[in-house]
């Protein structure tokens, strides 16, 4: 699809995410009204996949959501999954490690919950903390930040060669943006659980992150595992984009209906 090239991050190639514009909405039919009907549209043909997906259990599909607190990943997994069966979805979030999966190497924790066959796995956040806050806090250095961009190369190729499909999307809003959203969540007691005053203290360090966030992007995007920037400013808008990814991926596995049973042939139920 030519539109989503265009938000499809090149391998290797120098990466400056303010270069892409948040606000833009290249998915937009005109209005919002219009832009949910094509969401609902979409989530049912996602449905309908999935239910192939689900019954050949042949293939599976890892979604990997990134982006700066607020930018609506939780969101985006209501707004697209919300005509698939949940009995083939799963979302997973990836937090502060425990004490044991520090005693470990950094992907350990992450490999027991990638997608079985025939499911598709959604990372609400990912492995990718390992190579975004640590870097920003100092906790690693160059060195070992390129080491882990290595692994994460060789362990989505490892995913892939097994059968799953990887689609990875940055959810891109502008820092006005999230001033927007998180004085929003303070104004409104009942979005008072959604603030956390952390999150004022990483939005101080904005400027390192989008550069961690392009370098990482930029080293892990490849033809098997391709990082797309989504302009997420516009909550439909991002919705629909995401939406219309995850159906490209979804078709582009050319799934096969599940074969006819010879042995209920003729089979009838009294």
């Amino acid at each position: 699809m030519t539109r989503l090239s265009s938000w499809r991050i090149a391998h290797g190639h120098s990466l400056a995410l303010s270069s892409f514009d948040p606000s833009a909405k290249p998915f937009s039919q005109g209005d919002k009204a219009t832009d949910k009907a094509r969401i609902a549209e979409l989530s049912e043909q996602i449905g309908a996949v999935q239910e192939r997906l689900y019954a050949t259990r042949q293939r599976s599909l890892l979604i990997v959501l990134q982006g700066m607190d607020t930018s609506g990943k939780d969101g985006t997994v209501r707004s697209v999954f919300s005509g698939i069966n949940p009995q083939g979805v799963r979302v997973v979030s990836f937090k502060a490690p425990t004490q044991e999966e520090r005693e470990h190497d950094f992907l350990w924790r992450v490999h027991r919950h990638v997608p079985a066959a025939g499911e598709i796995a959604i990372f609400n956040r990912s492995h990718y903390e390992d190579v975004l806050i640590t870097r920003v806090k100092g906790w690693i250095d160059d060195a070992e930040a390129e080491r882990r961009l290595a692994h994460i190369r060789h362990f989505e190729q490892l995913l892939a060669d097994r059968g799953t499909a990887i689609l990875k999307c940055f959810l891109h809003i502008s820092k006005d943006e999230q001033k927007a959203r998180l004085e929003e969540r303070l104004a409104d007691p009942a979005k008072h659980w959604k603030f956390d005053p952390a999150d004022l203290v990483e939005r101080k360090a904005w400027d390192d992150y989008q550069c961690v966030y392009a370098e990482a992007l930029s080293a892990t995007s490849e033809a098997h595992a391709p990082w797309y920037v989504v302009p997420a400013n516009s909550k439909t808008h991002r919705n629909l984009m995401v939406a219309e990814l995850v159906l490209e991926a979804l078709q582009g596995m050319k799934l096969e209906p599940p074969q006819a049973n010879p042995a209920l042939a003729g089979m009838k139920v009294a």
